[in-house]
Order: structure tokens, then C-alpha cells, then sequence
């Protein structure tokens, strides 16, 4: 069975998600975006809050789209202002998903994730695993266990 994780991560959480993920046997693919976000918080909220409220596509990096041959694709976004992060909107655009067995991981600072939640349940209907901060909250990969 070949796997995919194919991911955003700004601040490391989505990374900690790749780390766990690869251990399982998870072919791992990050999307980058080009737009630049602030380093420290409060910036950074109030520029990524304010484009994943209003439901921007961040222009993303060059990145592999072929997911022919993968019998799972897991996507990974943060979660900002309770939405999908502005490169997770661009990556859903530029991935041909139709047909394919989608799911999906969210890592949020609050652990909740209601609006993005929805979108993704109105898109795929699916429910996607939320965990709380994993770069902050390790123990929160607990349960991507045999995921």
C-alpha cells in the first residue's frame, strides 16, 4: 500500500505531523507558499487570520501534483482564524483529488477547528483529525497511531 502526505507547515507543527507519518511508511511531500508571512505571532495572526477569513490562495512553490499509483493521500494544514491556511485553499485547487481516498490531518493552536472542519466536510465529506499544537503537544501524535 503506498501512502501520501502532502502538507503545509509554517510554524513546525505539520512538520512534527510529516515526522510521525514517515515512520509509518508515508511517502511525505511540503508545499510551500510564497507569500510571507511574519515571524513573531500577533503579525503573523493578524496577516494569515485575516487572508484564511477571506478565503485566499497563497501562490505556492513548484511542487509535485502526480498522485497516480497512491492508494492514500492524507492533506495536513494548520488551521488559522478556525480555516484552512491560504496555502491549503491553493493546494486543494491544484490537486485532481476526484476518486481518491482523501484524508485529512489539522493541527491547531487552540485544538479546535470548526469552519475548517465543515469545508472539508462539505468537500469531501470526511471528518479530518484535529490535533492540538503537535510541535507543543507531542502526545497529540498519539493518535495518528496505524493512521
Amino acid at each position: 500500500m503506498k501512502n501520501l502526505f502532502i502538507y503545509y507547515s509554517l510554524t513546525g507543527s505539520g512538520d512534527k505531523v510529516a515526522e510521525e507519518l514517515k515512520k509509518q511508511g508515508y511517502e511525505i511531500r511540503k508545499v510551500k507558499s510564497k507569500v510571507k508571512y511574519p515571524k513573531s505571532l500577533f503579525p503573523l495572526m493578524m496577516k494569515g487570520g485575516h487572508r484564511a477569513l477571506t478565503n485566499k490562495k497563497d501562490d505556492l512553490e513548484d511542487f509535485d501534483t502526480n498522485l497516480k499509483g497512491y492508494d492514500k493521500i492524507v492533506i495536513g494544514s494548520p488551521v488559522w482564524d478556525d480555516r484552512l491556511a491560504p496555502a491549503t485553499n491553493a493546494l486543494l485547487d491544484k490537486l485532481d483529488l476526484k476518486g481518491k481516498n482523501v484524508s485529512f490531518i489539522l493541527y491547531s493552536g487552540s485544538g479546535q477547528a470548526q469552519k475548517a472542519t465543515e469545508k472539508i466536510q462539505e468537500l469531501f465529506g470526511k471528518e479530518p483529525i484535529i490535533l492540538k499544537a503537535p510541535k507543543k503537544h507531542p502526545q497529540e501524535l498519539a493518535k495518528l497511531k496505524d493512521f
